[in-house]
């Protein structure tokens, strides 16, 4: 049977979900999966960008990223989407791509598709968890199969617990306060574990 094929699919203004998307391939990589990863298209103003120096910054050194689009959601056989909560839902970033999937999931394309979230937010009870949930109900309309880490890795229980998708707090300064790689890693691996289960159902 072939590796999979998995998008890690992220948007981030700063680089916490940058970083995020990135511990989530390397993991994937090493377990020999095929992964692209992907940023959602920056929307905002360039004037709202430019009186952010690290959200510039960002934006510079990640512009050779590949945007995402509806045909990485077609290509993939697993999705891990890392995303900022805004007021606890995710960014028009993010929901831009999703509302442009509709021909996709007419067509049915979408369903059984193995899909989990991750996020960040500046207060530990910023919306993490709720911007999760906002993106599962997404999944739910799909058909999707949505897999939470849960409590299954000892790593839950040092990097914040969220059992919904991982996610990290961030300071003024963009530091991390929860050590989330681990997790993250975990996150992804089991991901690809369902996924797999999934393919090998199908074939």
């Amino acid at each position: 049977m072939s590796n999979l094929k998995v998008a890690v699919i992220y948007y981030s203004s700063t680089g916490t979900n940058y970083q995020l998307a990135r511990w989530a391939e390397e993991a994937l990589k090493e377990a020999g999966h095929e992964v692209k990863v992907a940023r959602a298209e920056e929307l905002a103003p360039a004037e709202a960008i430019a009186n952010n120096p690290a959200w510039e910054q960002h934006l510079e050194e990640t512009k050779d990223v590949p945007v995402a689009s509806p045909d990485d959601l077609d290509w993939a056989d697993a999705i891990i989407f890392s995303t900022p909560t805004r007021f606890g839902n995710v960014p028009g970033q993010v929901k831009q791509l999703l509302d442009q999937a509709g021909g996709l999931w007419f067509q049915g394309k979408l369903v059984n598709k193995v899909v989990s979230g991750m996020a960040s937010a500046n207060n530990p009870h910023g919306g993490q968890e709720a911007t999760v949930q906002a993106l599962y109900t997404t999944m739910m309309h799909w058909g999707a199969i949505i897999v939470p880490p849960g409590y299954t890795d000892p790593s839950a229980f040092t990097s914040g617990g969220n059992p919904y998708g991982n996610s990290v707090t961030v300071d003024g300064e963009g530091n991390m306060q929860e050590d989330v790689e681990v997790a993250v890693k975990h996150q992804a691996r089991r991901t690809a574990e369902v996924a797999t289960w999934v393919k090998n159902g199908q074939q």
